[in-house]
């Protein structure tokens, strides 16, 4: 498994990665409509190549050799670098992938001189809030994130770089 920065070909393969995870993380959190719509307005093909381009987000990937097994989105900003989305496959998770993607995105904020990162995740996703703990992140605030019209909470964690 490596984890390298994605390419334009990996788009249909992150927008799978997040329906599959919007499915099996969110059935309880989410409406199926508003899981499929967030996947379609946070994954849009234009949107991601557009994050992949720029010089502010790393969008790294996992690859297994064969497929694209997992994907973290960040972005950096004035408090360092900003986790917005790290998933993994469904079928590849348990496997060490979300802690490679998390490692890689911490070292490439480093490199840009980040001395924290944070990371969020739905207040009531669990599995994400643990897998932050288990990486040595604190829970630092609760805050609001829209997904199709709809507001949910959201905890945001702080680990040092």
């Amino acid at each position: 498994m490596i984890v390298r920065e994605s390419r334009h070909d990996d788009v249909d393969a992150i927008e799978a990665i997040a329906q599959a995870s919007w499915e099996t993380d969110y059935p309880t959190i989410l409406s199926r409509e508003t899981a499929r719509d967030g996947v379609e307005e946070w994954y849009d093909a234009d949107r991601l190549a557009a994050e992949i381009e720029s010089d502010d987000a790393l969008v790294p990937v996992a690859d297994s050799g064969d497929e694209v097994v997992g994907f973290a989105h960040a972005v950096e900003d004035e408090g360092g670098g900003a986790i917005l989305r790290l998933y993994v496959a469904p079928e590849h998770r348990r496997e060490g992938v979300g802690g490679d993607l998390l490692d890689h995105t911490r070292e490439a904020f480093g490199e840009r001189g980040a001395e924290q990162v944070r990371a969020m995740v739905l207040a009531e996703n669990e599995p994400g809030n643990e897998f932050y703990r288990r990486h040595g992140f604190e829970l630092v605030e609760e805050s609001e994130t829209v997904i199709a019209d709809t507001s949910y909470r959201e905890n945001v964690y702080v680990a040092e770089r």
